[in-house]
């Protein structure tokens, strides 16, 4: 396989053996024009129901000025457009909402099961807030009536944003503020109601649930082989409840052994097969921590399986052990029964710690950023804050974690081990982020969407949990940013490998829009078996579905398909950057004076016109080519080489 420094790291010294950057080989690209024929999703998932774009953001969206009876429509109409199942809930007259780059604007407030809409009708354009409920993390009242009888309530929401409304106190003591009507909705889980993605029937040309097989996958990547098989152990989820029930495994343990491998691994989560390299046969596999104890427990079953997993690897006779945590703190999990494996107890293998913090560690680091981003940055001392949140740092340590782990099966043909404690957090960001460098059918649209399926849905990223769906109780521990440091991290490589990406910044700005917006089953429970007991793939859409129906919105134009190239992105704090587009998006003065967004639709547009070009000009060529032939038959004649031109 091809492999590709940064742009940055061409002329390093590891970049000397290898082939340039997939950037800097972009007069070879293939044409990606059957993107633009996709047709566009129904009416009802228009930008001004789902906002998701950095560029329309709903915080600070605007009408566009058409025809004069359109105007005059819009203006009429104070109600959102709903979606399917959407309905309006409460309305209330006369709210101020406090915007913090624009003032105080009066308007009205529509509450509905899905969102929150404000229009303020005293602005040319009409100034419009459309807020999915799920977004929202708590509502505060603040303070009791002010002196002019207006009652105040914060919104904090989860997308780094806090909102402020007032309205006048009610004459009617029994009737309930419109935002007390909110909570309702907006923590549907706390209050014994259904999830809006249960509700919502928006019908789609593809379906997204079916996106994503496990047994093609594994197919894709050549398993079963002589030294790997597919296993059905999990079948029912009795070996691991928080796995998925199909299984890559050494070929050589019985499902037998592999039940007395789980009951050594924390929740069971034996090492299992994420991805192998077409040629060398290394391996990435995953699991969680051992659980050896302050005693130092030992299993010779583990130890017999890490040895297969090396085994089947004929290039290396060393296996690495990634644990993500730093040292002190899988030092400390042996108070509690667990800990990490020792080089005696497993022979030829190395144990490496990659220093990644634990979730409460990261929770802390987003809110600490969220201060500094929003709503006002502090230009003079912009640096030193940023750093005292020590967010990108977590971007490095995670980046670099995979970067080594990618570049021991690359460089090194040798097959690695990858788990944190539990295996659903930091492992999920390491194992996906790894694949990303070393498969280029990952950074594709569809193949990103199977990664996400794969290494973060299947094997049971505690979604739920992480990010709270419809649950009011903002305090709750078990909540992190690890699937946003995941985002951010491929945001990073997207950076730093323009063109190595099929898919462009709005898209992963969609995914993370609807990881709370809870209009999609996609991202809802914990695992798989509680998806499947929940019936989500039949009751809910698939984002996916969304996506993949107008795939010309997140395709990049400048994407080049070398799908053999490895990455190897410089992970150094200088060459990081804060994601702008997703962290700031709602501050109007850090938004470009040209929307990005549309520039690539053109861009798209002409790339197809120009291959278009190319082809007819190919045509024309082959066409002479064979006309010359046949009229000088039997005469030495000169042949022409077609030309192999992409654009």
């Amino acid at each position: 396989m091809e492999k590709s420094g940064s742009v940055d790291s061409l002329g390093s010294k590891r970049s000397s053996s290898r082939q340039p950057s997939v950037d800097s080989l972009s007069s070879t690209s293939t044409s990606r024009s059957d993107r633009s024929a996709q047709a566009k999703p129904p009416s009802a998932m228009s930008s001004d129901s789902v906002a998701t774009s950095a560029e329309l953001s709903p915080e600070l969206r605007v009408k566009p000025k058409t025809h004069a009876k359109q105007v005059l429509r819009d203006s009429d109409k104070e109600e959102p457009q709903l979606l399917p199942n959407e309905k309006v809930q409460d309305m209330a007259q006369d709210v101020t909402y406090f915007c913090p780059f624009i003032g105080a604007l009066r308007g009205t407030v529509t509450a509905t099961n899905y969102r929150l809409f404000f229009k303020c009708m005293d602005r040319e354009p009409a100034f419009v807030l459309d807020l999915p409920l799920g977004v929202v993390s708590r509502v505060e009242k603040i303070g009791s009536a002010s002196t002019r009888g207006d009652v105040s309530y914060g919104l904090v929401c989860k997308d780094m944003r806090n909102l402020r409304f007032a309205h006048k106190q009610l004459d009617d003591t029994l009737r309930k503020s419109i935002f007390e009507v909110l909570m309702k909705f907006a923590f549907p889980v706390s209050n014994g109601l259904q999830i809006f993605a249960f509700e919502y029937g928006q019908v789609f040309p593809e379906n997204g649930w079916k996106v994503y097989d496990a047994v093609s996958e594994y197919k894709r990547q050549g398993i079963p082989n002589e030294s790997w098989r597919i296993t059905k152990v999990n079948d029912h989820y009795e070996v691991c409840d928080t796995y998925p029930s199909t299984l890559a495994v050494p070929v050589n343990i019985p499902d037998e052994e592999l039940k007395r491998v789980a009951a050594f691994r924390a929740k069971g989560r034996i090492p299992v097969l994420s991805w192998i390299h077409p040629e060398s046969q290394a391996t990435v596999t995953r699991c969680s921590q051992p659980m050896v104890g302050v005693n130092g427990k030992r299993s010779k079953e583990d130890e017999k399986y890490l040895q297969a997993i090396m085994d089947a690897n004929a290039q290396s006779h060393k296996l690495f052990i990634f644990d993500a945590r730093p040292s002190v703190n899988a030092a400390a999990n042996k108070m509690k029964g667990g800990g990490y494996e020792s080089e005696d107890a497993y022979q030829n293998a190395e144990l490496v710690f990659l220093d990644i913090h634990n979730i409460h560690v990261m929770r802390e680091s987003l809110r600490k950023l969220k201060d500094v981003v929003y709503p006002n940055i502090e230009d003079s001392h912009w640096l030193s804050n940023l750093e005292s949140t020590h967010w990108l740092e977590h971007i490095k340590l995670i980046l670099a974690g995979a970067l080594r782990i990618a570049d021991k099966v690359e460089s090194g043909k040798t097959s690695v081990v990858v788990h944190c404690s539990d295996g659903w957090d930091r492992t999920g960001q390491l194992t996906s982020l790894a694949m990303l460098m070393l498969d280029g059918y990952y950074r594709t649209i569809r193949g990103f969407e199977v990664l996400l399926e794969k290494e973060w849905l299947s094997f049971g990223h505690r979604f739920q949990l992480r990010i709270g769906h419809g649950d009011k109780n903002h305090t709750d521990a078990d909540r992190s940013p690890v699937f946003i440091q995941f985002i951010d991290c491929v945001w990073q490589l997207t950076r730093q490998f323009p063109a190595a990406f099929e898919f462009n910044e709005y898209f992963l700005v969609t995914i993370l829009d609807h990881l709370y917006s809870c209009l999609f089953g996609t991202f809802l429970c914990n695992s798989e078996q509680q998806r499947l007991k929940e019936e989500i793939p039949k009751r809910t859409v698939s984002l996916w579905s969304y996506i993949n129906s107008q795939l010309e919105e997140f395709t990049n134009p400048l994407y080049v398909n070398y799908s053999n190239h490895v990455l190897f992105p410089v992970v150094s704090l200088r060459h990081l950057e804060l994601w702008v587009g997703y962290y700031i998006r709602w501050n109007p003065r850090m938004r470009p004076q040209e929307p990005v967004h549309q520039r690539y639709k053109e861009l798209l547009a002409k790339r197809a016109e120009l291959q278009k070009r190319v082809d007819e000009l190919q045509r024309e060529v082959t066409n002479r080519s064979a006309s010359s032939s046949s009229e000088r038959a039997g005469s030495p004649t000169r042949s022409i080489t077609p030309v192999q031109t992409f654009v």
